[in-house]
């Protein structure tokens, strides 16, 4: 496998976890703007997007394959844990 076809791989890995942190911040910001007027979005999708890629990291170590629903659904959980964390729990400051 040459560079350009590690470099496909890994973005095609990470690709679905930074696309779900990005959006679901930015529809939380649309869906509760007086909540989150005072929130910066990439204060908000950068940990999600970390989250969610640490996430599909560990899918692929305890599954040994990517793109398992169980994964999915664990990114989703952590991807809403991590904006609620930020948005509005203690993480907020």
């Amino acid at each position: 496998m040459g560079p350009l076809d590690l470099w496909w791989h890994l973005a095609n890995l990470l690709l679905p976890a930074c696309a779900l942190g990005a959006l679901s911040a930015g529809l939380a910001k649309l869906l509760w703007r007086r909540e989150l007027a005072a929130v910066d979005w990439r204060r908000l999708a950068a940990p999600a997007c970390a989250a969610s890629a640490a996430v599909v990291l560990a899918g692929l170590v305890a599954f040994g394959r990517d793109g398992r629903m169980a994964t999915y659904a664990a990114m989703v959980l952590a991807c809403a844990v991590t904006l609620w964390w930020r948005g509005f729990g203690p993480g907020r400051r």
